[in-house]
C-alpha cells in the first residue's frame, strides 16, 4: 500500500496546480449542491477530506465557521492556500495526512465533505468509519465521487482505463458498495443526486501527465471495448467519454 501512496504523492504533487485550474474540479452541479446542503447544516467546523486543490473547501467556506482542508499531498495543500488567497477566504486551514487515520478527536466536526477523492482510498470502509468517529452526533458526511456502474462488464472497463491513466487509482466504488459501507459504519444515508461527467480525453490524460505508452493502451482498450460499453460511456471519436458520479448524504444519529 505504501507504494500506491507514494505514487499518489508523486503524481498529485507534480500536477497539483493543474487541479486548481481544472474546470472539471472547479465547477459542477454536485459542487453547487454541496454548498446548498452545507447551508442546511450551518456547520461550526468542517473537514474537507482528500481536499485536493480545495474547491469543495471554497464552496463551504462562506457558510462554515472554520474549514480544515486535509490531504495526503503537501503540494495540493499549497494549492488550497493559493486558492484561498486568490478568493480572499480567511477561514480555511490546511493539514496533511491519510484519510484512513485522521489526526482528530471524536466529535470534532459538524460536517465532513469529500469530493473526487475516495476512489484513491485504500480502505474506504476505514475512511468512512473515521468520518463517523470525528463527526458530532447529528453530524453529516457529504460524499461525492465518480462511481462504477453496477454491471460488471461496465465496471471492469471503467477500472481498467482509470488505472492505466492513474497508477494511484484504487477503485471507483458502486453506489451499492458505498451504501453498504455507510450503513456498516452506523450512518443513515441517502443518494442526493447522480450525473454524468464528461471527460475531454486530452485534458484528462494531460492533467496527470499520463505517459504516452499508457495513453496508447487506454485508446486501445476503448477502441476494442464491446458496443454496450462504448454506448454506456458515450465514447467519442477523439476518445472523450462520460463517466457516472454520485453525491451521497450520510447522517450520524443524534
Amino acid at each position: 500500500m505504501s507504494d500506491v501512496r507514494d505514487a499518489a504523492q508523486q503524481q498529485f504533487g507534480s500536477s497539483a496546480e493543474a487541479y486548481r485550474v481544472s474546470a472539471v474540479h472547479a465547477s459542477g452541479a454536485d459542487l453547487v449542491r454541496i454548498g446548498e446542503l452545507t447551508g442546511e447544516v450551518s456547520p461550526r467546523r468542517v473537514l474537507d477530506l482528500g481536499c485536493g486543490a480545495g474547491h469543495a473547501s471554497m464552496a463551504v467556506a462562506p457558510i462554515a465557521g472554520e474549514v480544515v482542508a486535509y490531504d495526503l499531498t503537501p503540494a495540493m495543500l499549497r494549492q488550497v492556500e493559493i486558492l484561498a488567497r486568490e478568493r480572499g477566504v480567511a477561514n480555511v486551514s490546511t493539514r496533511q495526512g491519510d484519510a484512513e487515520r485522521l489526526p482528530f478527536g471524536a466529535g470534532e466536526f459538524d460536517l465532513v465533505v469529500t469530493r473526487y477523492s475516495a476512489h484513491h482510498w485504500h480502505n474506504p470502509a476505514a475512511g468512512v468509519a473515521e468520518c463517523f468517529r470525528v463527526l458530532v452526533a447529528g453530524g453529516v458526511l457529504l460524499l461525492s465521487d465518480i462511481v462504477a456502474p453496477e454491471d460488471p462488464l461496465l465496471d471492469t472497463h471503467l477500472q481498467a482505463v482509470e488505472l492505466l491513466r492513474d497508477r494511484s487509482h484504487v477503485r471507483d466504488w458502486r453506489v451499492s458498495e458505498w451504501q453498504r459501507m455507510l450503513a456498516a459504519a452506523g450512518f443513515e444515508h441517502e443518494v442526493i443526486m447522480q450525473w454524468s461527467l464528461h471527460l475531454e480525453f486530452k485534458s484528462w490524460v494531460m492533467r496527470l501527465a499520463t505517459p504516452e505508452n499508457r495513453i496508447a493502451a487506454i485508446r486501445v482498450t476503448l477502441d476494442e471495448a464491446p458496443d454496450e460499453v462504448k454506448a454506456f460511456f458515450r465514447l467519442q471519436s477523439d476518445h472523450s467519454f462520460d463517466i457516472p458520479g454520485a453525491l451521497l448524504r450520510a447522517r450520524k444519529a443524534q
